[in-house]
């Protein structure tokens, strides 16, 4: 069998159309294909293909997709169940295959720390090397960039890295990112230069673009914040940030900065951000974006965020920052619900918090706006973590789109493909391959039930896999089959960064 590779526009039947790398076969045999997928109702985002398709999958792509019968080595019956495009998150922070088998459960076949970006980047990727279940990658982290470049930080640095190397990444990234002493402290000139040079040197290190999570950074000033967003716009690299708290008010100082250095910009859950005003929220992204502002945004479907409680964002003030109290939090460890004393107490020794600050009618219209990428903020791996971590995109499924009906079907999966896709070509060109269903894309799939789909994590129990999702391909690998793990397979490749050397 011959290979003929080529970028190609496909005109499909219906008069769609899409973009993939086309593998053209010739002398065709009956062994054409590793696996078939037959009889599923395969829906692909961009083309707008919604009907009954048998699928052919060779060398980790699509091969063909058809009407009539394929033939493989391996047929899969998949009547009944919907075929789609693996679902990307763009942000998670539990980066381990722990919290990877809960993503698979849900349908997740790409997972990338994107808002606090990952330490000793080059190392990390060698470390996740031929172990991952899925397909991973991460920004540059700027708050750990700022540490590495103040003296009085450099023994910790060392230890950090030390630490990392012996127990992994899971959760060691995250103290540095949001709970760190340096974020209390303002660069000096000679000190900003070195941190620009280090997000350099994590971008050729093949890092999807800048997290600013400037939130967690009160010593962070607006001219430091300014440089990076000027530096992103040098790049062509995203800047993936959470904002400052104000609301509305922070998000336009972002949409300012991206606006007058052109730097690309993704505003991370922009309903925990803008709470009350989120529909304003969104028409200020719509609005840039009619303005050719490369801008986006995304949301989670929960009415609780979570994040550490000894982090900037329960400094003083943080109550009316926020809209709520002590009874509004939730501790990871036991679950409880916080008093001032155990507020106080517990802030001390650190942890995780749930916060408990949205109104289930925020969720319904940013699940309903156009435009609005799904992304979970999963947490690291905890019994009883926030159940965003194992749900995310089985509740959009089950929850908003089959039970209240605030999204289509079709929508609900563009917005966890197709969209988180086009938001990272600009980066990673491989992602060009992803969030689709076309033939010469990759062959990272979810196979699910539309019918019984459904998030079963809570805050009261904790963390379970999500019911109705049957199958997850890989790079053309099982990795969930028939509802079970398949073991010893780790088809998970990274996703790099146009400029890693």
């Amino acid at each position: 069998m011959k290979y003929l590779h080529f970028v190609i526009k496909i005109t499909f039947s219906l008069g769609m159309t899409g973009t993939c790398f086309i593998p053209i076969i010739t002398g065709q045999s009956t062994s054409q294909f590793e696996i078939v997928l037959t009889g599923g109702r395969v829906i692909d985002p961009e083309t707008g293909l919604d009907a009954v398709r048998n699928i052919g999958i060779r060398n980790g792509r699509i091969v063909e997709i058809s009407a009539g019968p394929l033939n493989g080595l391996e047929n899969l019956d998949v009547s009944g169940l919907v075929v789609a495009p693996g679902f990307i998150d763009l942000h998670v922070h539990g980066i381990s295959n722990i919290e990877q088998k809960y993503q698979l459960h849900d349908g997740v076949t790409t997972a990338l720390e994107l808002e606090a970006g990952v330490p000793f980047l080059d190392e990390w990727h060698k470390f996740r090397a031929s172990q991952a279940l899925i397909n991973y990658g991460a920004s540059a982290s700027w708050p750990y960039k700022r540490a590495e470049v103040l003296d009085q930080f450099q023994v910790q640095i060392a230890q950090l890295k030390k630490e990392v190397k012996e127990k992994g990444w899971s959760h060691s990234h995250i103290p540095i990112s949001i709970s760190h002493p340096s974020n209390y402290l303002t660069l000096l000139p000679e000190e900003n230069r070195a941190m620009l040079n280090g997000l350099k040197t994590s971008l050729e290190n093949g890092a999807l673009g800048i997290g600013v999570p400037v939130g967690y950074l009160p010593g962070a000033n607006r001219e430091e914040v300014f440089r990076i967003y000027q530096f992103a716009s040098k790049w062509d690299a995203p800047i993936f940030t959470h904002v400052r708290p104000g609301n509305t008010i922070a998000i336009q100082q972002a949409i300012s900065d991206a606006a007058v250095t052109g730097a690309p910009l993704h505003i991370v859950h922009i309903n925990s951000m803008a709470l009350s005003e989120i529909e304003l929220a969104i028409e200020m992204v719509q609005s840039a974006q009619k303005q050719g502002l490369d801008i986006t945004t995304e949301l989670y479907p929960y009415t609780a965020g979570s994040t550490k409680l000894e982090s900037a964002r329960f400094d003083e003030g943080w109550q009316e920052d926020q809209g709520i109290s002590y009874g509004d939090l939730q501790w990871v460890a036991t679950g409880e619900r916080l008093t001032k004393e155990s507020f106080e107490k517990y802030r001390k020794t650190g942890g995780w918090v749930i916060i408990h600050k949205m109104k289930p009618a925020w969720i319904q219209a940013g699940i309903a706006s156009d435009g609005t990428i799904i992304a979970s903020d999963g947490m690291p791996y905890s019994p009883t973590a926030h159940p965003r971590t194992a749900g995310c995109f089985s509740r959009v499924l089950g929850k908003y789109a089959r039970e209240e009906k605030v999204i289509s079907l079709q929508k609900a999966i563009k917005k966890m493909t197709l969209l988180p896709a086009k938001r990272l070509e600009g980066i990673a060109p491989a992602m060009r391959f992803k969030g689709r269903i076309q033939v010469g894309c990759d062959a990272d799939i979810t196979v699910f039930n539309p019918q019984t789909i459904i998030d079963k994590a809570t805050y009261e129990e904790g963390l379970k896999y999500s019911k109705g999702i049957y199958h997850v391909l890989v790079n053309g690998v099982f990795v969930l089959k028939n509802r079970q793990m398949v073991e010893d397979v780790y088809p998970g490749q990274p996703v790099y960064g146009k400029y890693k050397k």
